[in-house]
């Protein structure tokens, strides 16, 4: 995860950046992500198993602001980045909300207790992803 945060956080700025600027935002991009992946895990118990919201959320973030601390470009600046930040962040979340506020009042968003505790996989695809692994629950 830290290689591929790393590699999300320059994205943003790949091209108004050197070199050297690219290592030192991948880099605290690399310490970001576990940082964050802990505080998900830990502090907010939220279920992201493969730090999909540490990588591509916040470090894209990161890469996003840090384009605007390093990038030499005209108007390429740290509020101007900030802003856009802001505004796409605003926009996804009432888009989100809209769409999930739709799909759970038409067709539901979880499923029964007894396939959770099952598994998914065998309720979706009747069979274990990892054949033979016990996956203790609540210990």
């Amino acid at each position: 995860n830290g290689s591929l945060a790393g590699l999300v956080a320059i994205t943003a700025g790949a091209d108004v950046t050197t070199p050297i600027e690219a290592i030192y935002i991948g880099g605290i991009a690399g310490i970001i992500v576990v940082l964050c992946v802990l505080f998900i895990d830990t502090r907010l118990k939220l279920d992201d198993p493969v730090g999909a919201t540490s990588v591509h959320l916040v470090c894209g973030v990161w890469g996003t602001l840090a384009t605007g601390i390093w990038g030499e470009y005209e108007g390429v600046s740290f509020v101007t980045q900030l802003k856009g930040v802001i505004v796409v962040g605003i926009t996804c979340f009432v888009s989100a909300y809209i769409i999930i506020s739709v799909l759970k009042a038409v067709l539901g968003l979880r499923v029964d207790p007894e396939e959770e505790s099952r598994g998914l996989d065998i309720g979706e695809h009747g069979m274990e992803a990892y054949a033979g692994f016990q996956i203790f629950i609540n210990q």
